[in-house]
């Protein structure tokens, strides 16, 4: 199936993912209803979420360009001097850019 990206179809295609998202996120609140948290299920789901960001930034590590590099950079130092997720995100996108527009 082709879907034009012109006109209506880059409508209809974020429309889509909007409601595959909000299905996901709806489906798993509903399954973890059924679930009792205690503290290995809380221990469990404090892990994942360090394990699928890790997931995430590695290939951009491995496979990215210079400017994806130093935002990783700039990320992880911001992050370890501030503490503060805003201004280590703003570091890493201000990096990444002033790097590309530069090299």
């Amino acid at each position: 199936m082709m879907l034009e990206t012109a006109g209506n179809g880059t409508l209809i295609i974020i429309a889509v993912m909007a409601v595959v998202t909000l299905f996901t996120r709806l489906g798993g609140v509903l399954v973890m209803s059924f679930i009792p948290i205690n503290r290995r299920v809380q221990n469990f789901i404090s892990a994942m979420s360090g394990s699928v960001l890790i997931a995430i930034l590695t290939p951009q590590a491995v496979n990215g360009d210079g400017g994806a590099r130093a935002a990783l950079l700039a990320t992880g130092l911001v992050m370890l001097v501030l503490k503060k997720p805003l201004p280590a995100i703003a570091a890493g996108v201000l990096t990444a850019a002033l790097w590309r527009q530069m090299l």
